[in-house]
Protein backbone atom coordinates (compact mmCIF):
# COMPACT_ATOMS: atom_id res chain seq x y z
CA UNK A 1 0.00 0.00 0.00
CA UNK A 2 1.61 3.26 1.07
CA UNK A 3 3.55 5.07 3.77
CA UNK A 4 1.59 6.37 6.77
CA UNK A 5 3.01 9.89 6.41
CA UNK A 6 5.54 11.57 4.15
CA UNK A 7 7.80 12.20 7.17
CA UNK A 8 8.02 8.52 7.99
CA UNK A 9 10.42 7.39 5.28
CA UNK A 10 11.18 3.99 6.80
CA UNK A 11 11.92 1.62 3.94
CA UNK A 12 10.90 -1.58 5.70
CA UNK A 13 7.61 -0.05 6.83
CA UNK A 14 6.83 1.10 3.29
CA UNK A 15 7.44 -2.39 1.95
CA UNK A 16 5.03 -3.88 4.44
CA UNK A 17 2.44 -1.29 3.48
CA UNK A 18 2.89 -2.07 -0.23
CA UNK A 19 1.80 -5.62 0.54
CA UNK A 20 -1.46 -4.29 1.96
CA UNK A 21 -0.54 -5.11 5.52
CA UNK A 22 -2.19 -3.60 8.52
CA UNK A 23 -0.93 -0.26 9.82
CA UNK A 24 -1.99 1.91 12.73
CA UNK A 25 -4.13 5.00 12.41
CA UNK A 26 -5.34 8.03 14.27
CA UNK A 27 -8.26 9.76 15.90
CA UNK A 28 -11.71 8.35 16.67
CA UNK A 29 -14.76 9.33 14.68
CA UNK A 30 -16.70 10.63 17.64
CA UNK A 31 -14.32 10.85 20.61
CA UNK A 32 -17.00 12.04 22.98
CA UNK A 33 -19.03 8.86 22.50
CA UNK A 34 -17.49 6.42 24.94
CA UNK A 35 -18.74 3.47 26.92
CA UNK A 36 -21.05 5.59 29.11
CA UNK A 37 -23.51 6.22 26.29
CA UNK A 38 -23.02 2.88 24.56
CA UNK A 39 -26.01 0.70 23.87
CA UNK A 40 -24.73 -2.44 25.56
CA UNK A 41 -26.32 -5.66 24.28
CA UNK A 42 -25.94 -8.56 26.64
CA UNK A 43 -22.79 -10.44 25.63
CA UNK A 44 -22.85 -14.18 25.13
CA UNK A 45 -21.34 -16.32 27.86
CA UNK A 46 -17.58 -16.06 27.89
CA UNK A 47 -15.23 -18.98 27.54
CA UNK A 48 -14.53 -18.80 31.27
CA UNK A 49 -18.19 -19.46 32.11
CA UNK A 50 -18.62 -22.39 29.68
CA UNK A 51 -17.71 -25.93 30.46
CA UNK A 52 -14.30 -26.22 28.84
CA UNK A 53 -12.91 -29.37 27.31
CA UNK A 54 -10.81 -30.59 24.41
CA UNK A 55 -11.52 -33.96 22.85
CA UNK A 56 -9.88 -35.95 20.04
CA UNK A 57 -11.86 -39.11 19.44
CA UNK A 58 -12.40 -41.35 16.44
CA UNK A 59 -15.99 -41.82 17.55
CA UNK A 60 -16.92 -38.14 17.40
CA UNK A 61 -14.24 -36.14 15.58
CA UNK A 62 -13.48 -38.37 12.58
CA UNK A 63 -15.55 -37.74 9.49
CA UNK A 64 -15.31 -38.68 5.84
CA UNK A 65 -15.03 -36.12 3.04
CA UNK A 66 -14.57 -36.63 -0.70
CA UNK A 67 -10.83 -37.41 -0.44
CA UNK A 68 -10.88 -39.58 2.68
CA UNK A 69 -11.32 -39.63 6.44
CA UNK A 70 -10.01 -36.81 8.66
CA UNK A 71 -9.53 -36.50 12.40
CA UNK A 72 -10.12 -33.15 14.07
CA UNK A 73 -10.71 -32.11 17.64
CA UNK A 74 -13.60 -30.73 19.65
CA UNK A 75 -13.09 -27.63 21.81
CA UNK A 76 -15.99 -26.97 24.18
CA UNK A 77 -18.62 -27.84 21.62
CA UNK A 78 -16.88 -26.54 18.48
CA UNK A 79 -15.36 -29.10 16.12
CA UNK A 80 -12.09 -27.91 14.55
CA UNK A 81 -10.38 -29.35 11.45
CA UNK A 82 -7.15 -27.74 10.28
CA UNK A 83 -4.81 -28.13 7.33
CA UNK A 84 -7.11 -30.18 5.10
CA UNK A 85 -5.80 -30.32 1.50
CA UNK A 86 -8.18 -28.93 -1.11
CA UNK A 87 -5.61 -29.34 -3.89
CA UNK A 88 -2.34 -31.11 -4.53
CA UNK A 89 1.04 -29.46 -3.97
CA UNK A 90 1.67 -26.59 -6.40
CA UNK A 91 5.39 -27.41 -6.70
CA UNK A 92 7.34 -28.98 -9.56
CA UNK A 93 5.25 -29.71 -12.63
CA UNK A 94 2.21 -28.16 -10.90
CA UNK A 95 3.94 -24.77 -10.44
CA UNK A 96 2.11 -21.99 -12.33
CA UNK A 97 -0.53 -24.55 -13.33
CA UNK A 98 -4.21 -24.75 -12.31
CA UNK A 99 -4.81 -26.35 -8.89
CA UNK A 100 -4.96 -30.12 -9.17
CA UNK A 101 -7.60 -32.24 -7.38
CA UNK A 102 -6.54 -33.96 -4.17
CA UNK A 103 -5.62 -37.61 -4.48
CA UNK A 104 -7.59 -39.76 -2.01
CA UNK A 105 -5.65 -41.00 1.02
CA UNK A 106 -6.01 -44.28 2.92
CA UNK A 107 -6.93 -44.53 6.57
CA UNK A 108 -7.54 -41.49 8.75
CA UNK A 109 -5.60 -38.27 8.14
CA UNK A 110 -4.97 -35.93 11.07
CA UNK A 111 -6.46 -32.45 10.62
CA UNK A 112 -5.10 -31.06 13.88
CA UNK A 113 -2.59 -28.41 12.76
CA UNK A 114 -2.60 -25.53 10.28
CA UNK A 115 -1.09 -26.31 6.89
CA UNK A 116 1.62 -24.47 5.01
CA UNK A 117 1.34 -20.85 3.95
CA UNK A 118 2.42 -19.74 0.50
CA UNK A 119 6.11 -18.89 0.25
CA UNK A 120 6.80 -15.18 0.68
CA UNK A 121 9.99 -13.25 1.43
CA UNK A 122 9.71 -12.63 5.17
CA UNK A 123 11.26 -9.17 5.02
CA UNK A 124 8.93 -7.92 2.31
CA UNK A 125 5.65 -9.76 2.68
CA UNK A 126 5.09 -10.44 6.36
CA UNK A 127 2.12 -8.67 7.89
CA UNK A 128 4.14 -7.42 10.82
CA UNK A 129 7.65 -7.36 12.22
CA UNK A 130 7.35 -10.27 14.65
CA UNK A 131 10.96 -10.24 15.88
CA UNK A 132 12.48 -6.78 16.11
CA UNK A 133 11.63 -4.96 19.33
CA UNK A 134 10.92 -1.24 19.00
CA UNK A 135 10.95 -1.57 15.20
CA UNK A 136 8.21 -0.11 12.99
CA UNK A 137 5.29 -2.50 13.21
CA UNK A 138 6.21 -4.16 16.52
CA UNK A 139 3.48 -2.37 18.47
CA UNK A 140 1.00 -3.13 15.72
CA UNK A 141 2.00 -6.79 15.85
CA UNK A 142 1.25 -6.73 19.57
CA UNK A 143 -2.18 -5.17 19.01
CA UNK A 144 -3.09 -7.66 16.27
CA UNK A 145 -1.69 -10.78 17.96
CA UNK A 146 0.53 -11.26 14.93
CA UNK A 147 2.89 -14.19 14.54
CA UNK A 148 1.12 -16.45 17.03
CA UNK A 149 0.92 -19.40 14.61
CA UNK A 150 3.85 -21.00 12.81
CA UNK A 151 3.70 -20.12 9.11
CA UNK A 152 5.79 -23.06 7.82
CA UNK A 153 5.74 -21.78 4.20
CA UNK A 154 5.86 -24.10 1.20
CA UNK A 155 4.30 -24.90 -2.14
CA UNK A 156 1.96 -27.49 -0.65
CA UNK A 157 -0.19 -24.60 0.55
CA UNK A 158 -3.69 -25.37 -0.72
CA UNK A 159 -5.08 -26.06 2.75
CA UNK A 160 -8.41 -25.32 4.41
CA UNK A 161 -9.53 -25.01 8.05
CA UNK A 162 -13.08 -25.52 9.33
CA UNK A 163 -14.83 -24.65 12.61
CA UNK A 164 -18.35 -26.02 13.10
CA UNK A 165 -20.81 -26.39 16.00
CA UNK A 166 -21.41 -30.02 15.02
CA UNK A 167 -21.15 -32.51 12.20
CA UNK A 168 -23.48 -35.14 10.73
CA UNK A 169 -21.30 -37.75 12.47
CA UNK A 170 -23.14 -36.91 15.71
CA UNK A 171 -26.59 -37.07 14.08
CA UNK A 172 -27.10 -33.33 13.61
CA UNK A 173 -28.90 -32.91 10.30
CA UNK A 174 -29.19 -29.11 10.36
CA UNK A 175 -27.48 -27.09 7.61
CA UNK A 176 -25.86 -23.90 8.84
CA UNK A 177 -24.74 -20.79 6.94
CA UNK A 178 -21.13 -21.08 5.79
CA UNK A 179 -18.73 -18.12 6.17
CA UNK A 180 -15.52 -18.37 4.12
CA UNK A 181 -12.85 -15.86 5.16
CA UNK A 182 -10.20 -14.47 2.76
CA UNK A 183 -7.07 -13.21 4.55
CA UNK A 184 -5.38 -9.86 3.96
CA UNK A 185 -1.89 -9.05 2.78
CA UNK A 186 -2.81 -7.88 -0.70
CA UNK A 187 -2.26 -10.60 -3.28
CA UNK A 188 1.31 -10.93 -2.04
CA UNK A 189 1.54 -11.92 1.63
CA UNK A 190 -0.17 -13.25 4.71
CA UNK A 191 -1.96 -16.50 5.46
CA UNK A 192 -5.24 -17.72 6.88
CA UNK A 193 -3.74 -18.11 10.35
CA UNK A 194 -1.10 -15.37 10.74
CA UNK A 195 -3.26 -13.17 12.98
CA UNK A 196 -4.98 -14.12 16.21
CA UNK A 197 -8.17 -12.48 14.96
CA UNK A 198 -8.49 -15.06 12.15
CA UNK A 199 -9.41 -17.89 14.52
CA UNK A 200 -12.93 -19.09 13.67
CA UNK A 201 -13.99 -20.79 16.90
CA UNK A 202 -15.92 -17.94 18.50
CA UNK A 203 -17.74 -16.94 15.32
CA UNK A 204 -18.79 -20.58 14.88
CA UNK A 205 -20.54 -20.32 18.25
CA UNK A 206 -23.10 -18.14 16.46
CA UNK A 207 -24.30 -21.38 14.81
CA UNK A 208 -22.41 -20.93 11.55
CA UNK A 209 -19.63 -22.92 9.88
CA UNK A 210 -16.42 -20.89 9.49
CA UNK A 211 -13.78 -21.62 6.85
CA UNK A 212 -10.30 -20.12 6.42
CA UNK A 213 -7.62 -21.20 3.98
CA UNK A 214 -4.27 -20.62 2.29
CA UNK A 215 -3.59 -20.21 -1.42
CA UNK A 216 -0.91 -19.08 -3.86
CA UNK A 217 0.29 -15.49 -3.66
CA UNK A 218 2.88 -13.11 -5.15
CA UNK A 219 5.00 -14.54 -7.97
CA UNK A 220 3.64 -18.06 -7.37
CA UNK A 221 0.04 -16.99 -7.91
CA UNK A 222 0.31 -14.09 -10.34
CA UNK A 223 3.34 -14.43 -12.62
CA UNK A 224 1.72 -14.09 -16.04
CA UNK A 225 3.01 -16.81 -18.37
CA UNK A 226 -0.19 -17.08 -20.39
CA UNK A 227 1.41 -15.66 -23.54
CA UNK A 228 4.50 -17.86 -23.13
CA UNK A 229 5.21 -21.58 -23.01
CA UNK A 230 3.00 -22.45 -25.96
CA UNK A 231 -0.22 -21.76 -24.11
CA UNK A 232 0.64 -24.29 -21.39
CA UNK A 233 0.20 -21.89 -18.49
CA UNK A 234 -3.10 -20.22 -17.57
CA UNK A 235 -3.42 -16.71 -16.16
CA UNK A 236 -4.22 -15.84 -12.55
CA UNK A 237 -3.61 -19.23 -10.95
CA UNK A 238 -3.96 -17.58 -7.52
CA UNK A 239 -7.57 -16.78 -8.38
CA UNK A 240 -8.09 -20.32 -9.66
CA UNK A 241 -7.03 -21.53 -6.21
CA UNK A 242 -9.89 -19.52 -4.71
CA UNK A 243 -12.37 -21.14 -7.09
CA UNK A 244 -10.98 -24.58 -6.18
CA UNK A 245 -11.45 -23.72 -2.50
CA UNK A 246 -15.07 -22.71 -3.06
CA UNK A 247 -15.67 -25.86 -5.09
CA UNK A 248 -14.26 -27.89 -2.20
CA UNK A 249 -16.67 -26.09 0.14
CA UNK A 250 -19.55 -26.84 -2.20
CA UNK A 251 -18.65 -30.53 -2.38
CA UNK A 252 -17.74 -31.17 1.27
CA UNK A 253 -19.20 -28.62 3.66
CA UNK A 254 -22.39 -30.61 4.29
CA UNK A 255 -20.23 -33.18 6.09
CA UNK A 256 -19.35 -30.38 8.53
CA UNK A 257 -22.98 -29.37 9.03
CA UNK A 258 -22.83 -26.49 6.54
CA UNK A 259 -25.26 -25.50 3.80
CA UNK A 260 -23.57 -25.47 0.37
CA UNK A 261 -26.48 -23.38 -0.87
CA UNK A 262 -25.79 -20.57 1.63
CA UNK A 263 -22.11 -19.57 1.43
CA UNK A 264 -20.85 -16.10 2.35
CA UNK A 265 -17.36 -14.98 1.34
CA UNK A 266 -15.85 -12.26 3.52
CA UNK A 267 -12.39 -10.76 3.60
CA UNK A 268 -10.34 -7.76 4.63
CA UNK A 269 -7.91 -5.59 2.60
CA UNK A 270 -6.41 -7.89 -0.05
CA UNK A 271 -8.97 -10.48 1.03
CA UNK A 272 -11.67 -8.01 0.04
CA UNK A 273 -9.91 -7.55 -3.30
CA UNK A 274 -10.03 -11.32 -3.84
CA UNK A 275 -13.78 -11.24 -3.26
CA UNK A 276 -14.22 -8.38 -5.72
CA UNK A 277 -12.42 -10.51 -8.32
CA UNK A 278 -14.48 -13.61 -7.49
CA UNK A 279 -17.64 -11.60 -8.08
CA UNK A 280 -16.55 -11.07 -11.69
CA UNK A 281 -15.37 -14.62 -12.41
CA UNK A 282 -17.68 -16.95 -14.39
CA UNK A 283 -16.02 -19.99 -12.79
CA UNK A 284 -17.04 -18.79 -9.30
CA UNK A 285 -20.67 -18.05 -10.16
CA UNK A 286 -23.03 -20.00 -7.93
CA UNK A 287 -20.32 -21.09 -5.48
CA UNK A 288 -21.10 -18.24 -3.07
CA UNK A 289 -24.28 -16.34 -2.31
CA UNK A 290 -23.31 -13.26 -0.26
CA UNK A 291 -20.18 -11.12 -0.14
CA UNK A 292 -18.59 -8.91 2.55
CA UNK A 293 -15.66 -6.63 1.62
CA UNK A 294 -13.76 -5.04 4.52
CA UNK A 295 -11.36 -2.23 3.55
CA UNK A 296 -10.90 -3.77 0.12
CA UNK A 297 -10.43 -0.66 -2.06
CA UNK A 298 -10.41 -2.47 -5.39
CA UNK A 299 -12.45 -1.51 -8.43
CA UNK A 300 -9.76 -2.40 -10.96
CA UNK A 301 -6.82 -4.77 -11.16
CA UNK A 302 -3.92 -4.86 -13.60
CA UNK A 303 -4.17 -4.65 -17.35
CA UNK A 304 -2.44 -7.25 -19.55
CA UNK A 305 0.24 -4.64 -20.23
CA UNK A 306 0.90 -4.12 -16.50
CA UNK A 307 1.15 -7.85 -15.93
CA UNK A 308 3.44 -8.37 -18.93
CA UNK A 309 5.83 -5.75 -17.55
CA UNK A 310 6.07 -7.71 -14.27
CA UNK A 311 6.84 -10.91 -16.16
CA UNK A 312 9.46 -9.24 -18.35
CA UNK A 313 11.27 -7.90 -15.29
CA UNK A 314 11.32 -11.32 -13.64
CA UNK A 315 12.73 -12.98 -16.75
CA UNK A 316 15.31 -10.22 -17.08
CA UNK A 317 16.51 -10.68 -13.52
CA UNK A 318 16.72 -14.45 -13.99
CA UNK A 319 18.51 -14.15 -17.33
CA UNK A 320 15.81 -16.15 -19.11
CA UNK A 321 14.09 -15.69 -22.44
CA UNK A 322 10.51 -16.44 -23.39
CA UNK A 323 11.68 -19.84 -24.65
CA UNK A 324 13.05 -20.75 -21.21
CA UNK A 325 9.91 -20.42 -19.12
CA UNK A 326 9.57 -24.16 -18.44
CA UNK A 327 12.79 -23.89 -16.41
CA UNK A 328 10.80 -21.91 -13.85
CA UNK A 329 9.13 -25.12 -12.68
CA UNK A 330 12.46 -26.56 -11.49
CA UNK A 331 13.90 -23.36 -10.04
CA UNK A 332 14.47 -23.27 -6.25
CA UNK A 333 11.59 -21.60 -4.48
CA UNK A 334 13.84 -19.19 -2.56
CA UNK A 335 15.30 -17.95 -5.84
CA UNK A 336 11.85 -17.36 -7.34
CA UNK A 337 10.49 -15.67 -4.22
CA UNK A 338 13.50 -13.39 -3.99
CA UNK A 339 13.36 -12.38 -7.64
CA UNK A 340 9.63 -11.74 -7.32
CA UNK A 341 10.29 -9.36 -4.45
CA UNK A 342 13.17 -7.64 -6.25
CA UNK A 343 11.03 -7.12 -9.36
CA UNK A 344 8.43 -5.31 -7.28
CA UNK A 345 11.07 -3.09 -5.71
CA UNK A 346 12.03 -1.95 -9.19
CA UNK A 347 8.52 -1.59 -10.59
CA UNK A 348 6.47 -0.31 -7.63
CA UNK A 349 7.07 3.21 -6.38
CA UNK A 350 5.90 4.14 -2.86
CA UNK A 351 2.57 5.92 -3.04
CA UNK A 352 1.97 9.32 -1.43
CA UNK A 353 -0.28 9.83 1.55
CA UNK A 354 -2.92 11.40 -0.71
CA UNK A 355 -4.13 10.50 -4.22
CA UNK A 356 -3.47 6.79 -3.93
CA UNK A 357 -4.70 4.23 -6.45
CA UNK A 358 -5.02 0.56 -5.48
CA UNK A 359 -5.09 -2.71 -7.37
CA UNK A 360 -2.75 -1.68 -10.22
CA UNK A 361 0.85 -2.14 -9.08
CA UNK A 362 2.59 -5.09 -7.44
CA UNK A 363 1.71 -8.75 -7.70
CA UNK A 364 -1.95 -8.61 -8.61
CA UNK A 365 -4.45 -10.42 -10.83
CA UNK A 366 -4.99 -8.95 -14.27
CA UNK A 367 -8.02 -8.80 -16.55
CA UNK A 368 -6.95 -11.64 -18.84
CA UNK A 369 -10.20 -12.08 -20.76
CA UNK A 370 -10.80 -15.66 -19.61
CA UNK A 371 -10.25 -16.39 -15.91
CA UNK A 372 -11.03 -12.76 -15.10
CA UNK A 373 -12.79 -11.55 -18.25
CA UNK A 374 -12.95 -7.85 -17.33
CA UNK A 375 -12.12 -5.27 -14.70
CA UNK A 376 -14.08 -6.41 -11.64
CA UNK A 377 -16.08 -3.28 -10.77
CA UNK A 378 -15.19 -0.80 -13.48
CA UNK A 379 -17.06 0.80 -15.14
CA UNK A 380 -19.99 -1.16 -13.65
CA UNK A 381 -20.53 -4.03 -11.25
CA UNK A 382 -20.25 -7.54 -12.73
CA UNK A 383 -23.42 -9.28 -13.89
CA UNK A 384 -21.98 -12.63 -12.76
CA UNK A 385 -22.86 -11.68 -9.18
CA UNK A 386 -25.88 -9.49 -9.79
CA UNK A 387 -28.00 -11.49 -7.34
CA UNK A 388 -25.35 -11.64 -4.62
CA UNK A 389 -25.99 -9.12 -1.79
CA UNK A 390 -22.93 -7.03 -0.89
CA UNK A 391 -21.82 -5.54 2.44
CA UNK A 392 -18.80 -3.27 2.11
CA UNK A 393 -17.03 -0.72 4.29
CA UNK A 394 -13.87 0.83 5.65
CA UNK A 395 -12.35 1.92 8.95
CA UNK A 396 -12.02 5.56 9.92
CA UNK A 397 -8.30 6.21 9.46
CA UNK A 398 -7.22 3.14 7.48
CA UNK A 399 -3.46 3.31 6.88
CA UNK A 400 -2.34 6.72 8.13
CA UNK A 401 -0.53 6.06 11.38
CA UNK A 402 -0.17 7.98 14.59
CA UNK A 403 1.34 5.01 16.42
CA UNK A 404 4.81 4.90 14.84
CA UNK A 405 5.26 8.51 13.70
CA UNK A 406 6.73 11.25 15.94
CA UNK A 407 4.22 13.89 14.78
CA UNK A 408 1.12 11.74 15.10
CA UNK A 409 -1.59 13.30 17.20
CA UNK A 410 0.61 16.34 17.85
CA UNK A 411 0.05 17.59 14.28
CA UNK A 412 -0.86 21.28 14.32
CA UNK A 413 -3.55 23.02 12.31
CA UNK A 414 -0.83 24.73 10.26
CA UNK A 415 0.75 21.36 9.41
CA UNK A 416 -2.65 20.00 8.39
CA UNK A 417 -3.35 22.99 6.15
CA UNK A 418 0.09 22.79 4.56
CA UNK A 419 -0.10 19.04 3.85
CA UNK A 420 -3.58 19.12 2.29
CA UNK A 421 -2.88 22.29 0.26
CA UNK A 422 0.34 20.73 -1.03
CA UNK A 423 -1.65 17.75 -2.35
CA UNK A 424 -4.83 19.45 -3.53
CA UNK A 425 -3.84 23.03 -4.22
CA UNK A 426 -6.35 25.81 -3.76
CA UNK A 427 -9.12 23.36 -2.88
CA UNK A 428 -7.21 22.28 0.22
CA UNK A 429 -8.97 24.60 2.73
CA UNK A 430 -12.41 23.68 1.37
CA UNK A 431 -11.60 19.96 1.65
CA UNK A 432 -10.53 20.41 5.26
CA UNK A 433 -13.69 22.39 6.00
CA UNK A 434 -15.87 19.67 4.48
CA UNK A 435 -14.25 16.97 6.61
CA UNK A 436 -14.51 19.14 9.72
CA UNK A 437 -18.22 19.45 9.08
CA UNK A 438 -18.54 15.65 9.07
CA UNK A 439 -16.14 15.10 11.99
CA UNK A 440 -16.33 18.20 14.19
CA UNK A 441 -14.49 16.62 17.14
CA UNK A 442 -11.53 15.24 15.20
CA UNK A 443 -8.01 16.57 15.84
CA UNK A 444 -5.92 18.03 12.98
CA UNK A 445 -4.24 14.65 12.60
CA UNK A 446 -7.64 12.97 12.63
CA UNK A 447 -8.79 15.17 9.73
CA UNK A 448 -5.50 14.47 7.92
CA UNK A 449 -5.99 10.74 8.37
CA UNK A 450 -9.64 10.81 7.29
CA UNK A 451 -8.74 12.68 4.10
CA UNK A 452 -5.97 10.18 3.44
CA UNK A 453 -8.56 7.37 3.60
CA UNK A 454 -10.31 8.84 0.54
CA UNK A 455 -9.45 5.93 -1.82
CA UNK A 456 -10.97 3.44 0.63
CA UNK A 457 -14.09 5.50 1.20
CA UNK A 458 -14.59 6.24 -2.51
CA UNK A 459 -14.08 2.61 -3.55
CA UNK A 460 -16.48 1.43 -0.85
CA UNK A 461 -19.20 3.78 -2.04
CA UNK A 462 -18.62 2.92 -5.69
CA UNK A 463 -18.70 -0.81 -5.00
CA UNK A 464 -22.04 -0.44 -3.23
CA UNK A 465 -23.59 2.02 -5.68
CA UNK A 466 -22.56 0.12 -8.80
CA UNK A 467 -23.78 -3.15 -7.31
CA UNK A 468 -27.11 -1.63 -6.27
CA UNK A 469 -27.54 -0.16 -9.76
CA UNK A 470 -27.90 -3.69 -11.16
CA UNK A 471 -31.23 -3.83 -9.32
CA UNK A 472 -31.00 -7.50 -8.35
CA UNK A 473 -29.61 -7.50 -4.79
CA UNK A 474 -29.02 -5.02 -1.98
CA UNK A 475 -25.80 -3.33 -0.90
CA UNK A 476 -24.94 -2.08 2.60
CA UNK A 477 -22.13 0.30 3.64
CA UNK A 478 -20.46 0.71 7.04
CA UNK A 479 -17.70 2.76 8.65
CA UNK A 480 -15.87 1.26 11.63
CA UNK A 481 -14.86 3.96 14.13
CA UNK A 482 -14.26 2.26 17.50
CA UNK A 483 -11.00 3.28 19.17
CA UNK A 484 -8.92 0.88 21.24
CA UNK A 485 -7.77 2.18 24.65
CA UNK A 486 -4.50 0.26 24.44
CA UNK A 487 -1.02 1.82 24.20
CA UNK A 488 -2.13 5.07 25.80
CA UNK A 489 -4.97 5.59 23.32
CA UNK A 490 -2.48 6.22 20.49
CA UNK A 491 -3.39 3.53 17.91
CA UNK A 492 -6.69 4.97 16.77
CA UNK A 493 -8.90 3.20 14.25
CA UNK A 494 -6.37 1.54 11.99
CA UNK A 495 -6.44 -0.73 8.96
CA UNK A 496 -7.55 -4.26 10.03
CA UNK A 497 -8.57 -3.15 13.53
CA UNK A 498 -12.11 -4.35 12.81
CA UNK A 499 -11.02 -7.97 12.36
CA UNK A 500 -10.95 -8.86 16.06
CA UNK A 501 -14.62 -7.94 16.28
CA UNK A 502 -15.94 -9.23 12.96
CA UNK A 503 -14.82 -12.75 13.92
CA UNK A 504 -16.09 -12.20 17.49
CA UNK A 505 -12.58 -12.43 18.96
CA UNK A 506 -12.62 -9.52 21.41
CA UNK A 507 -11.85 -11.88 24.27
CA UNK A 508 -9.14 -13.77 22.41
CA UNK A 509 -7.56 -10.56 21.06
CA UNK A 510 -7.21 -8.88 24.42
CA UNK A 511 -4.17 -6.84 23.31
CA UNK A 512 -6.62 -4.87 21.15
CA UNK A 513 -9.85 -5.03 23.16
CA UNK A 514 -8.29 -4.61 26.59
CA UNK A 515 -11.19 -6.88 27.68
CA UNK A 516 -13.25 -3.71 28.17
CA UNK A 517 -17.03 -4.19 28.42
CA UNK A 518 -17.58 -1.80 25.51
CA UNK A 519 -15.22 -3.93 23.39
CA UNK A 520 -17.16 -7.09 24.21
CA UNK A 521 -20.37 -5.31 23.23
CA UNK A 522 -18.84 -3.99 20.00
CA UNK A 523 -17.78 -7.50 18.97
CA UNK A 524 -21.37 -8.71 19.33
CA UNK A 525 -22.72 -5.76 17.32
CA UNK A 526 -20.37 -6.35 14.38
CA UNK A 527 -20.17 -10.13 14.35
CA UNK A 528 -23.94 -10.20 14.82
CA UNK A 529 -24.36 -8.07 11.69
CA UNK A 530 -22.02 -10.33 9.70
CA UNK A 531 -23.88 -13.47 10.84
CA UNK A 532 -27.29 -11.92 10.12
CA UNK A 533 -26.06 -11.01 6.64
CA UNK A 534 -24.77 -14.55 6.12
CA UNK A 535 -28.16 -15.95 7.09
CA UNK A 536 -30.42 -13.63 5.10
CA UNK A 537 -28.45 -11.11 3.02
CA UNK A 538 -29.53 -8.36 5.45
CA UNK A 539 -27.20 -7.28 8.31
CA UNK A 540 -29.86 -5.75 10.55
CA UNK A 541 -30.29 -7.18 14.04
CA UNK A 542 -31.67 -6.05 17.40
CA UNK A 543 -28.37 -4.55 18.59
CA UNK A 544 -28.23 -1.95 15.79
CA UNK A 545 -30.32 1.00 14.58
CA UNK A 546 -32.20 0.36 11.36
CA UNK A 547 -29.55 0.02 8.63
CA UNK A 548 -30.94 0.96 5.19
CA UNK A 549 -29.63 -0.52 1.97
CA UNK A 550 -27.29 1.76 0.02
CA UNK A 551 -28.36 3.75 -3.03
CA UNK A 552 -26.26 6.42 -4.71
CA UNK A 553 -28.75 9.21 -3.99
CA UNK A 554 -29.62 7.89 -0.53
CA UNK A 555 -26.12 6.99 0.60
CA UNK A 556 -26.69 5.54 4.06
CA UNK A 557 -23.65 4.49 6.09
CA UNK A 558 -23.84 2.68 9.42
CA UNK A 559 -21.14 3.87 11.81
CA UNK A 560 -19.91 1.18 14.19
CA UNK A 561 -18.92 2.83 17.46
CA UNK A 562 -20.00 2.60 21.09
CA UNK A 563 -23.16 4.35 19.95
CA UNK A 564 -23.95 3.14 16.44
CA UNK A 565 -25.76 5.49 14.10
CA UNK A 566 -26.74 5.83 10.44
CA UNK A 567 -25.42 8.87 8.56
CA UNK A 568 -26.46 10.01 5.08
CA UNK A 569 -24.08 11.81 2.75
CA UNK A 570 -21.02 11.04 4.89
CA UNK A 571 -17.92 12.65 3.29
CA UNK A 572 -19.96 13.39 0.16
CA UNK A 573 -18.77 16.99 -0.16
CA UNK A 574 -15.14 16.24 0.73
CA UNK A 575 -14.92 13.36 -1.75
CA UNK A 576 -16.45 15.50 -4.49
CA UNK A 577 -13.92 18.27 -3.88
CA UNK A 578 -11.04 15.80 -3.99
CA UNK A 579 -12.35 14.28 -7.22
CA UNK A 580 -12.53 17.74 -8.79
CA UNK A 581 -9.09 18.88 -7.66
Amino acid sequence: MTRPMNRMGKRAFVKRLVTACSVAAASPLLPTQRAADAAQPKAAASATSRERRVLVSDASTVLEISSGKIRGCERSGIFVYKGIPYGESTGGENRFMPPQPVKPWPGVRDALLYGRACIQPSSDSAHYNFDAHNAPGSQMSFLMHGGESAQNPGEDCLRVNVWTPSTPSISDTRRRPVMVFMHGGGFEGGSGNDLGSYDGENLARSDVVVVTHNHRLNIFGYLNLSELGGGKYPANVGLLDLVALLQWVHDNIAEFGGDPGNVTVFGQSGGGGKIICLMAMPAAKGLFHRAIVQSGPYLRVQTPEDSAANTAEVLRQLGLTANDVDRLQQMPVDRLAGVGAEAMKKLVAPKPVFRRIYGIQGWQPFADGTVLPRQPFDPVAPMESARVPLLTGSVFNEITSALEDPIGNAMSEAQLQHGVREAYGEKGPAIIAAYRHDYPHATPFGIYAAISAEPFRRATQEQAARKAALGAASSYVYLYAWRTPMLDDRPGTFHASDLAFTLDNAERCDHYSGLRPEAMAMAKKISGAWVAFARTGNPNHAGLPLWPAYMRQQDATLIFDNRCEVRHGLEREGLALIAAS
